[in-house]
């Protein structure tokens, strides 16, 4: 026979209730009490540019035609037009277009903020525009259909989360976030097997993507010794070492054979 009354067992719950309710105020208090991120801002008094260009000297591969046969609306959107493949796209002086320009290291203890500006991706006369991207971990990247087609953008990450959207003609934008740093990451259609894209993500501001003049700039970098690497789809990445002196403009080229 039970020994405890009934004005026992209310006590008893309503101090399992008490302490589950303490526990639950501890737990906000200890959220409310976490400190905030500490972002590194960029003194403006000793920032340094660091600019260059990247070169490709020898032959230049010929272009290849890239052929839509299998999608009638591809080869409209393009009015009926040849399309290339150019991986290596050089312009004036041998500039070298589509490198990815960014600090590999030197930047250890500093966390910069995420932009809220967003990196356009478009689908565009059924090809990836731009065919090279750079954004920054956490930031926004909008991705986008203008054609009147339904594609299918497939980022393959491998130190990211993967995902793959289906976008038909009209959609709205979809946005999409990387978490982490990864050079490169390759996106494809599964709808065009000719689409392809790629995005460098770094989790400092300090990357740029070459023109076909080959030019690139790294602004407001603070005072250091860094790694500076080029990334490029056909030909690989190289790196090079700098010293960046306070408020001493820094010209670095690179060369592709």
């Amino acid at each position: 026979m039970c020994k405890y009354g009934p004005v026992y067992r209310s006590l008893t719950v309503a101090a399992l209730l008490a302490s589950v309710a303490c526990n639950q105020e501890q737990k906000k208090v200890e959220i409310k009490m976490a400190p905030p991120v500490e972002y590194f801002h960029v003194d403006p008094a000793t920032a340094v540019k660091v600019s260059g260009k990247i070169s490709y000297h020898g032959a230049k591969p010929s272009r290849k035609v890239i052929s839509m046969d299998a999608d009638a609306k591809c080869e409209a959107a393009n009015g009926n037009k040849p399309v290339y493949n150019q991986p290596i796209l050089t312009g004036k002086g041998d500039g070298l277009a589509n490198v990815f320009v960014y600090v590999q290291s030197g930047l250890d203890g500093k966390k910069f903020e995420p932009p809220k500006e967003t990196v356009m991706l478009d689908q565009r006369g059924c090809m990836f525009v731009p065919r090279v991207i750079g954004i920054q971990a956490a930031q926004p990247l909008d991705v986008r259909n203008s054609d009147k087609i339904g594609h299918n953008i497939r980022p393959m990450p491998k130190n990211n989360a993967a995902w793959s959207d289906e976008q038909a003609p009209g959609a709205v934008d979809t946005v999409h976030r990387f978490a982490r740093t990864e050079v490169m990451i390759p996106v494809k259609c599964n709808v065009h097997q000719w689409m392809h894209a790629w995005i460098g993500v770094v989790e400092n501001p300090y990357f740029a993507v070459t023109g076909s003049d080959g030019a690139f700039d790294l602004k407001n970098l603070p005072p250091g010794d860094y790694t500076i690497a080029v990334w490029h789809e056909a030909l690989g990445q190289q790196t090079k070492q700098v010293h960046v002196a306070a408020s001493q403009p820094v010209a670095i080229d690179f060369t592709y054979e």
